[in-house]
């Protein structure tokens, strides 16, 4: 539904956006994943029309952005990280006035309203102004705003960014809800938040795509060491080091001893062999009392720190 090739973007000397292709396809909840300054924005607002590539294609469905932006800009909505809306007006009545900016049959308008209200849960604050209205609320009129000619497609960036848990639970259940029948591009750093919502996830840093895949193909992109985690009592911290190191395909041993009578102990070995076994029969051969082992296992966080870290 959506390619993007070699897109780039310049400000001036500063390269935003590094030549980065992907395509979307139709029903998908795509995570446009990075760190604070990765071109996340930069690139959400190309795709909308707001600012123009320096380079590259942006092509939805049968429409080229460089020719056709009025007509991609009508197949999308679009919630910025700063909802635009105005303070001073009731919620209805600033639905009501962007339904008939869009254009929206009058004849149909109310039901929309009341579409609307019923998803993103406004009902109880329609005829409220906007300003006094918390900042999960003030997403929600956003959200409203951003689907209320029905768009095919739906771009939202950080749309949880300064929520409460309860607010971003919220939040992204309507957005579930949403993608049972809409395309949905969302940015955000909240490594949570893409596990829980999206399909699938660009992670993006310094302009440049680094991964793309699945959650189960990105967290198989991480290395292949292996993280094992003991608490142990009745044992010097030296023997644990000592020990633990002479374990083969163990590469690194980091002793913790800030607990009273207990010592933590972080290993970290080289291959995707498990070392466990070994380290079981380790701990079974002494007189320590083992109180933890467990392996950590490879999660979406640590790949994202990984292949950041690498970029």
């Amino acid at each position: 539904m959506i390619q993007v090739e070699q897109l780039t973007k310049y400000y001036h000397d500063l390269c935003a956006v590094d030549q980065i292709s992907f395509n979307i396809q139709k029903g998908e909840i795509l995570g446009l994943l990075g760190p604070n300054g990765a071109g996340k924005t930069t690139t959400l607002r190309m795709l909308t029309g707001y600012l123009r590539p320096s380079a590259g294609k942006i092509q939805v469905k049968n429409y080229a952005i460089d020719t056709d932006a009025q007509e991609i800009k009508k197949l999308i909505g679009y919630l910025p990280e700063s909802a635009p809306l105005y303070g001073d007006m009731l919620v209805y009545d600033y639905l009501n006035y962007v339904a008939d900016i869009r254009g929206i049959d009058p004849s149909k308008k109310l039901d929309r309203l009341r579409t609307m209200a019923g998803l993103c849960g406004l009902e109880s604050v329609m005829h409220q102004p906007i300003a006094e209205l918390s900042k999960g609320y003030k997403q929600r009129v956003g959200l409203a705003h951003a689907m209320l000619d029905d768009p095919e497609i739906l771009v939202l960036d950080e749309p949880t960014s300064g929520l409460d848990p309860n607010q971003i639970v919220d939040i992204r259940e309507i957005i579930k809800t949403i993608g049972r029948e809409k395309t949905i591009i969302l940015s955000t750093h909240i490594l949570s938040e893409a596990e829980a919502t999206c399909d699938r996830v660009v992670i993006i840093d310094k302009g440049k795509i680094i991964a793309d895949g699945d959650m189960a193909s990105l967290t198989a992109q991480g290395s292949n060491s292996q993280t094992i985690h003991l608490s142990l009592q009745n044992a010097a911290a030296d023997d644990v080091q000592r020990k633990f190191s002479a374990v083969e395909g163990i590469t690194s041993v980091d002793v913790d001893t800030s607990e009273a009578d207990t010592v933590k102990a972080v290993l970290t070995g080289s291959g995707p062999s498990d070392e466990r076994a070994a380290i079981y029969s380790l701990v079974k051969a002494t007189d320590w009392v083992l109180l933890e082992l467990y392996q950590e296992g490879h999660t979406l966080e640590k790949t994202f720190r990984e292949l950041t870290r690498e970029n």
